[in-house]
């Protein structure tokens, strides 16, 4: 569960250290910090659990979901890809449950193809395969035609061609031309020759 160091505060505030209360809770595993100020109880909490806590507005979205999605071949142990907006800068925490990523994406596709998770206690938010397929190309280099776009996601980034082709187009075509991005552009003219 996340607590906050102000919670702690209020829940230690009988005795006269509390903050001495709260840094022998983290020497003793009771509770791990994320950030300064945002802990969680549960050292197997699962770290695509705790992104959003970390550093926000975000979602989790790149590679990670690319992975699990079965787009790419990469296994993504312990590193949770996030997409972020307005930040301009890339972010990268480490801490108990892995290492976490943000990245800026447009601001006018942020809320766009993600989709609200609850698992217990936690909510979180992860961006749909498309939507993860669209950031990752994003922050990539531009390249120059469809050709060499489908040189750098088969050969470079190995996605998975079945995986690919099980893509829903549509929603593609939809978001892609909002990034204002070539490789976003030239995928909406992939997806246009592929139907």
């Amino acid at each position: 569960m996340i607590i906050t160091a102000q919670q702690l505060k209020e829940r230690y505030a009988y005795l006269s250290d509390p903050i001495g209360k709260i840094s022998r809770d983290m020497k003793s595993g009771k509770i791990f910090p994320l950030v300064k100020g945002v802990y969680e109880t549960d050292a197997n909490a699962h770290g695509s659990r705790l992104a959003q806590f970390i550093y926000g507005p975000s979602y989790l979205s790149f590679d990670y979901v690319l992975q699990l999605q079965g787009l790419i071949p990469e296994a993504v142990y312990n590193t949770f890809t996030c997409a972020t907006f307005n930040k301009r800068k890339i972010k990268t925490y480490t801490n108990h449950f892995g290492t976490f990523i943000y990245r800026d994406v447009p601001k006018e596709v942020f809320y766009r193809g993600v989709v609200l998770f609850t698992d217990g206690p936690y909510s979180y938010q992860m961006a749909t395969a498309e939507k993860a397929f669209c950031d990752k190309l994003y922050i990539l280099p531009p390249v120059n035609n469809v050709a060499e776009l489908k040189e750098m996601l088969f050969e470079d980034l190995r996605i998975d061609q079945e995986a690919f082709r099980r893509l829903n187009k549509e929603n593609i075509i939809k978001i892609a031309p909002l990034y204002r991005s070539k490789n976003l552009n030239l995928l909406v003219k992939l997806m246009k020759e592929e139907k």
